[in-house]
């Protein structure tokens, strides 16, 4: 089988190209630049030709849906694939999704049971995965203990540059920023369901839209305006303040190492160590040890931690994030907030370990930290489930298999 692999950059698109090797699929990059993900015809045309250049291609995949392959494809009568791996994703308003030649694959539950309906025999509900013998590949040396080695670790951003909602808030009435407050804090409280949206009218949505810094969609578009406040600017903002006041009460108990570029002055307890070799460690506190390449540093910093947190991006509603399988697939353990979606992928307490709330979190941090015979067989089972069930060479297969049988 010959694939023609359309690439923008997406930390996704190496792991997935391995696994397609290794299932003995022909890949074609296609790296070109594009003007528009929507109307970029000198990008369409340099499509077809490729395509026409490759007639024993099976189709044309892409990490998240994009508008323009689906428009070359439909041109072409040839089949499109392509796997959503962000949540919220703004292509996926456009009517494009509708077109027969689509396979649209989507991580979240929620997020297929919302745009299913437009295309139920084309759109469908695939979780992540992991490049787990990449992984595998990767061996620890002294030195990478010496530089990685930590109690808890965290590798991402916090949201606050990503967060629309920061650069309007001021402009906000008082009655609309004191919503919001409010509408973050209740959220905060409550792990496993995302309740933002139906809390907002589509009046209320309305009004918000007059101060934010819309970007207007296509023509041929549906705006969905309380999905996009509620997602990309609210639901961002829980996200950013989720991870400051987490990992701020994390340091007033632990030591953690926060592998991040994005600005943590509002962590009070971190102190910087970005470039350090060999940072000086506190017995409590964040260490900021600035960013890690996916590649190589972040797998290392995995393999070196004993718990790796994940906190779950709120537009992600019921499914779970990347992060996760990369955790598991590098063989660590991994202590994460509910999401409903784990339970029917892992077992907790047996190959991940959840929480409910900060006091929840702490108490097991503080509880493996302190059980390392514990922490090291869920993290061998999370990985094992991992290998054996959801690597990228399972999922590739299971989409395949829903490609022939749609």
């Amino acid at each position: 089988m010959k694939v023609i692999f359309c690439k923008w950059k997406s930390i996704c698109e190496k792991g997935i190209t391995n696994a397609m090797k290794r299932l003995g699929i022909s890949v074609v990059d296609f790296i070109h630049e594009n003007e528009s993900l929507d109307y970029d015809t000198a990008y369409a045309q340099k499509l077809i030709e490729v395509c026409h250049a490759n007639p024993d291609t099976g189709f044309v995949f892409t990490v998240n849906f994009q508008p323009i392959v689906a428009r070359t494809c439909k041109i072409l009568n040839m089949l499109y694939l392509s796997w959503t791996v962000d949540c919220p994703s703004f292509p996926l308003y456009s009517e494009t999704i509708t077109f027969p030649t689509n396979r649209i694959f989507l991580l979240d539950r929620a997020q297929w049971e919302k745009f299913s309906p437009l295309n139920p025999d084309c759109i469908f509900h695939l979780p992540m995965g992991a490049d787990v013998a990449t992984w595998d590949e990767i061996k620890l040396s002294t030195e990478d203990h010496r530089l990685y080695d930590c109690d808890i670790s965290f590798v991402g951003s916090l949201y606050s540059e990503k967060t629309k909602y920061n650069s309007i808030e001021k402009d906000l009435p008082e009655r609309m920023r004191g919503f919001v407050d409010g509408l973050i804090n209740a959220q905060l409280n409550v792990y496993g369901y995302n309740f933002i949206e139906e809390s907002i009218s589509e009046e209320w949505a309305k009004e918000f839209k007059k101060y934010a810094d819309w970007a207007p969609l296509g023509p041929d578009y549906r705006e969905d305006i309380r999905g996009i406040v509620a997602d990309t600017y609210i639901g961002y903002k829980c996200t950013e303040q989720e991870r400051i006041r987490t990992f701020q009460t994390i340091g007033e108990y632990f030591s953690m190492d926060l592998w991040t570029l994005s600005d943590t002055t509002p962590i009070s307890n971190a102190y910087e160590c970005r470039n350090i070799l060999k940072p000086p460690r506190r017995s409590k506190g964040v260490c900021v040890r600035g960013g890690a390449d996916s590649n190589t540093m972040m797998p290392k910093i995995i393999k070196c931690s004993k718990i790796n947190l994940n906190l779950t991006n709120k537009p992600i509603k019921t499914g779970l994030p990347l992060r996760i399988f990369d955790l598991m697939a590098c063989g660590g353990f991994v202590l994460s907030n509910y999401q409903s979606e784990i339970p029917d992928i892992f077992i907790p307490d047996e190959d991940i370990v959840l929480y409910e709330s900060i006091p929840d979190m702490l108490n097991k941090i503080d509880y493996y930290l302190t059980h390392e015979d514990e922490r090291m067989t869920i993290a061998q089972n999370g990985y094992n489930k991992v290998k054996e069930s959801h690597s990228y060479d399972q999922r590739l297969l299971s989409m395949f298999n829903t490609c022939l049988n749609s």
